[in-house]
């Protein structure tokens, strides 16, 4: 029960500060900026990694969590108890931030700003990287003390890529809360299919890569 408790707090965690983030940059006229939100997202990433990464894995994402179970690197029963948790923790989050900003229209909600296409395949090709480094950086125990900041540092890194063309999710938790709650679920598609896709491929080339008897 405790790794589910720890990826329902998680995702709160995620999906309150960086959605909020976004918030508070609208509210403030751009203070943050994107540098900002950012920051946001892969700060609070890495703290909640070093914080439950010995308890669950710290996947507080279904995309994670869904690859993990079809490279049979977690059970189908913690996968399906770890999306509950993370799909809760994330419209619970997205609530809290309805109730305490209500004026506010989306939420922090993923919109792709040109074509869907674009977003779909940054959203896809930059979750398999960073799947990539999930599995690269747990995977050894030299990077152990590290993980956290690597991969807070990489989500840091794809959102400034990705953030001014696909809202740069990765996660369809962060997606699907902002837009369930404010109804605003244009293209919701694109953040759950997309980074699960490119979850997956990652996962599978990763086994490929590191095949043992």
């Amino acid at each position: 029960m405790k790794k589910y408790i720890a990826e329902f707090i998680g995702t709160f965690a995620l999906v309150f500060c960086g959605t909020g983030a976004i918030i508070v940059n609208q509210q403030t006229s751009g203070d943050l900026g994107l540098i900002g939100i950012a920051l946001a997202f892969g700060i609070i990433i890495s703290a909640m990694i070093y914080i439950f990464g010995n308890i669950s894995g710290t996947h507080i994402n279904p995309s994670i969590t869904i690859a993990l179970a079809i490279g049979k690197l977690t059970t189908k029963k913690d996968a399906a108890f770890y999306i509950s948790a993370q799909i809760l923790g994330a419209i619970l989050a997205s609530g809290l931030l309805k109730f305490m900003f209500p004026q506010n229209l989306t939420l922090g909600s993923t919109i792709p700003s040109g074509e869907l296409l674009q977003s779909f395949i940054l959203e896809f090709i930059l979750t398999f990287f960073l799947m990539l480094t999930i599995l690269g950086v747990t995977a050894k125990k030299e990077f152990s003390n590290m993980a956290g900041f690597i991969i807070g540092l990489v989500v840091t890194g794809i959102i400034l890529f990705a953030g001014p063309i696909s809202g740069g999710s990765f996660n369809p938790a962060r997606s699907f809360a902002p837009a369930i709650v404010s109804g605003n679920i244009t293209a919701l598609w694109i953040y759950i299919t997309a980074p699960t896709l490119g979850a997956i491929v990652a996962v599978l080339v990763w086994k490929v890569f590191n095949k043992t008897e």
